[in-house]
């Protein structure tokens, strides 16, 4: 008993030290956006010798070319979140809620529960996961509310290699950008690849364990859900929040109930209001809609991609919100959270025109080959993604970035592509965890900071690292 006592101890202090603000040295991640355009337009200058005014040229000709992409970005969010925001998810998390004993049983929950959500949908996950950590902090006082809310940031990240990861259904997807040069990878050597799927759920698994000997358990130390984080979060200046949040009316109010649905009132019923309440219209159009998902799966077996992806999704939140009006008022709510998307990708479109167009990505690609083999290629790309995740944030831009400079150097290596995908992926999410680009949305509904929570998803971090790493060395020597 003293022995785990220890442990205890000491992965709270080493989560406590950690737990520093990152606000301190992380601008927002435009201003990341806007650098990173500088660094390539002056590597485009110095390393490819390229003149400022044609950097400028390869900078506009690739700006606007993703918009397509950006809006499928924008709508697996928007779909995950306006499920997430239902009546009947919002029953499931109170009911999961009340399983768990204690607060070390309560972040073992939250962590598994988060990345079985993620792994279907990642904004489900992150939104979900949100909920269930203020419902956990709900049900049991003595939970410290920072190291739950830690938990289901974690545990979202731990499950994202799922069912809505961008990079593995993007070249699954007909006509990706990179179609001509690796063709399409089914999702069953990258998303539901045996070795991905072991790797997702002991990761999980140790996230959860650690979790459990994080949670503090001296009164001194524990900070509980105050009841002003029961409604509407705000800024420092007390302003209301522009990020996703969900504003409740007391402490019982439902969760998942759809932001502004209950704002709605008819003192009598017109032809418009009876369309707008009608769920029969819901149930025609979400049946339609999953009658052609179902004919899909059926003719193309487990083709899973973008495309398919949003389309699914957004049925069912029709058929899930009953009234059209409370779709309505979902989405309307869920579009808070997807504002850097669409502000950021097209700065990343026009990375990649730079990148593209001076010859970068073939540069670049030949110094990786150069000190790399078949079996550390995944490893060092793995590494040379999480780097870079922490300035570019977002999967798809950075995926627009990297994506062509590391199929091209793994295939100069004989590296198979889908081996490339899952290197990629992995090092994408790996820093997502101490990125708070992403952490935005849960915040935003928890009512903390980054600094709340940074020192557990630092330990998060270490374990998805190392979990991942040795994944990718094993699936390079299968091949």
């Amino acid at each position: 008993m003293a022995n785990t006592n220890d442990k205890d101890n000491f992965l709270r202090a080493v989560s406590r030290k950690l737990n520093v603000s990152m606000d301190r040295y992380l601008p927002d991640a435009f201003i990341f956006a806007i650098v990173l355009s500088f660094v390539v337009f002056l590597m485009g200058i110095v390393i490819a010798k390229e003149s400022p005014f044609k950097m400028i040229q390869h900078w506009q000709s690739g700006f606007w070319k993703f918009l397509a992409f950006s809006m499928q970005m924008v709508l697996i969010v928007v779909t995950g979140h306006c499920i997430a925001s239902t009546t009947l998810v919002g029953g499931w998390i109170r009911g999961i809620a009340k399983l768990p004993k204690d607060a070390k049983g309560a972040v073992v929950t939250t962590v598994l529960v988060s990345c079985i959500a993620g792994w279907i949908n990642w904004g489900f996950g992150l939104v979900v996961g949100a909920l269930i950590a203020k419902e956990m902090a709900r049900q049991h006082e003595k939970l410290d509310f920072p190291t739950v809310v830690a938990a289901a940031y974690s545990g979202a990240f731990a499950g994202i290699f799922g069912l809505s990861i961008t990079a593995p259904l993007l070249v699954n997807t007909p006509k990706h950008f990179l179609e001509e040069q690796i063709g399409l990878i089914p999702v069953n050597l990258t998303i539901l690849n045996p070795i991905t799927l072991i790797t997702v759920a002991i990761i999980a698994v140790l996230m959860a364990i650690a979790f459990r000997f994080m949670v503090p358990v001296r009164d001194e130390e524990i900070h509980t859900l105050d009841k002003h984080l029961l409604g509407v979060p705000s800024d420092d200046d007390g302003r209301k929040s522009s990020v996703l949040h969900l504003s409740e009316e007391s402490e019982g109010a439902i969760i998942g109930e759809t932001i502004g649905a209950q704002s709605t009132s008819y003192a009598s019923k017109s032809f418009a209001s009876i369309l707008e309440d009608s769920w029969v219209l819901s149930a025609i159009i979400g049946l339609a809609g999953l009658i052609l998902v179902v004919r899909h799966f059926v003719l193309n077996g487990m083709d899973l991609n973008i495309d398919i992806v949003n389309f699914t999704l957004l049925f069912i939140g029709i058929i899930l919100h009953k009234k059209p009006i409370s779709y309505v008022n979902a989405v309307a709510n869920a579009v808070k959270s997807v504002h850097g998307i669409i502000l950021q990708f097209p700065f990343y479109a026009g990375i990649m025109g730079m990148m593209a167009g001076s010859g970068l990505v073939k540069i670049i690609a030949i110094w990786i080959v150069s000190f790399s083999s078949p079996i550390t290629f995944p490893f060092f790309s793995f590494v040379s993604v999480a780097f870079v995740n922490l300035f570019i944030p977002s999967a798809g831009g950075q995926w627009m970035v990297q994506g062509p400079i590391l199929t091209e150097a793994g295939k100069a290596l004989g590296v198979a592509h889908h081996i490339t995908v899952n290197a990629y992926t992995f090092g994408d999410l790996s820093t997502n965890l101490i990125q708070p680009f992403w952490a935005l949305p849960v915040l935003g509904i928890a009512g903390l900071k980054m600094k709340d929570i940074w020192g557990y998803c630092a330990i998060s971090c270490i374990i998805y690292c190392v979990i991942a790493s040795i994944s990718l060395t094993l699936q390079a020597y299968i091949g």
